[in-house]
């Protein structure tokens, strides 16, 4: 089988960051699965072959079960993602690139605090905070949407979920942000220590903290695995890197999806007034806002043996890319693609993913969004961009706007 490739995907330039759409539309329109030499993967673009890869029964995100250990330390150091003790002790492994029993058995330790009904209990304090957050900002006329308000809410509520006192989550944020940088595809030396260090300052804070809260429990998860731990279902270190992970993720990426919502409400101002007018669709607004722009555009897999996608064969331990991002603007899945509808129904979107690694705190960032846009539009008449030109984030792996200067009346 000789590759595909499509030299025109650039996923680091300007241009793409911009704009991926049109390179995702030009993947979609591709015969099977397109080579990406510089990531050693291929690329899945279409919605129906992103579904079918992520679901099936033989792929994995971990090479652990398909490769020896020097096969594994091999590719790490082409892809410059060794050398990193506390990266690779917790990052590089944690309950999102495990698989089967201990996956199963990570994701069992605090699935319990992210069920719809035990998420619905915090919609109180979310929006008290937020209300709060409001206020602060009522006598500003223009504000950076993104950091004067996005950017406080996602991780200072996973940090109460988690037991992480209010004052600290602004640090976590920098943290999170500096360690997840290096999952994308620019893996300079420069991004990998600032990575490593990061990643080292945040385990040395969550030493002390777990210590602290081993003396004194509380009703959060973080005592939750302590006692999970104490009862041997996590070690040490699935501890660390399971309380770290689930703070990064409570970071970025609703962040992300914030920032990109409220553009695209900006951009479709009929929608907008649509949803102003009937607040009754906020729900199906946020899972388009999620659609429209997926937060987290690529995730990969591997293939455990020999298996056929798109026609073709591929032998075991190919690495898959599933574009997220693509798939949620195919036209044969979504009509009218491009369209921004805040009442689209239905809205099969994948920007959770499938299958067993299908989003834990899903219900937790859509609650965050739908408070958020309730408040923004009961509070503010108007809305609109104080700068014409709003520039999104380099990288194949995330997609938000840096910043979204907006104008706003009260009621």
């Amino acid at each position: 089988m000789s590759p595909s490739t499509d030299l025109s995907f650039q996923p680091l330039t300007d241009a793409f960051a911009q704009d991926p759409h049109p390179f995702y539309d030009a993947l979609r329109a591709r015969d099977g699965l397109t080579w990406f030499e510089e990531f050693d993967v291929w690329l899945a673009a279409r919605f129906d072959d992103v579904t079918e890869i992520v679901q099936h029964d033989k792929m994995v995100r971990s090479l652990d079960h398909i490769a020896t250990a020097d096969e594994i330390a091999e590719q790490k150091r082409a892809q410059n993602w060794h050398d990193m003790p506390h990266h690779s002790r917790f990052v590089q492994f944690s309950l999102l690139d495990s698989d089967g029993a201990v996956h199963d058995r990570l994701r069992k330790q605090v699935f319990k605090l992210f069920t719809p009904v035990m998420v619905g209990k915090l919609r109180d304090d979310i929006q008290a905070y937020v209300d709060r957050l409001f206020e602060e900002l009522s006598g500003r006329d223009e504000i950076d949407f993104v950091e004067d308000l996005a950017a406080h809410v996602p991780g200072h509520i996973i940090g109460r979920v988690l037991g992480v006192p209010d004052e600290d989550c602004p640090q976590l944020r920098v943290w999170s942000e500096n360690i997840v940088q290096f999952f994308d595809i620019d893996r300079s030396d420069e991004r990998k220590e600032l990575a490593e260090t990061n990643t080292t300052e945040f385990y040395h804070y969550l030493l002390e903290l777990k210590a602290a809260r081993a003396a004194d429990p509380k009703d959060d998860l973080l005592s939750l695995m302590i006692e999970a731990e104490r009862v041997g279902q996590m070690s040490h270190d699935e501890f660390i890197s399971t309380a770290m992970l689930i703070l990064m993720a409570g970071h970025g990426s609703t962040i992300d999806v914030l920032g990109s919502g409220m553009h695209a409400l900006l951009k479709f101002p009929d929608e907008m007034q649509r949803l102003r007018n009937d607040q009754s669709l906020m729900k199906t607004a946020v899972q388009e806002m999620f659609r429209y722009e997926s937060p987290l555009p690529f995730f990969h897999r591997y293939c455990t043996e020999d298996v056929e996608i798109c026609g073709q064969t591929y032998p075991s331990g190919t690495k898959f890319g599933v574009l997220y991002g693509s798939a949620n603007r195919d036209p044969k899945q979504f009509p009218d693609a491009d369209r921004f509808d805040v009442g689209r129904t239905p809205n099969w979107h994948i920007a959770f993913g499938r299958g067993a690694h299908f989003c834990l705190g899903n219900h937790l960032a859509r609650l965050d969004m739908d408070i958020i846009f309730s408040t923004l539009l009961k509070r503010y008449k108007s809305i609109e961009l104080s700068e014409p030109e709003v520039r999104y984030k380099r990288g194949l792996s995330v997609r938000g706007p840096e910043a979204l200067k907006i104008r706003w009346s009260p009621v």
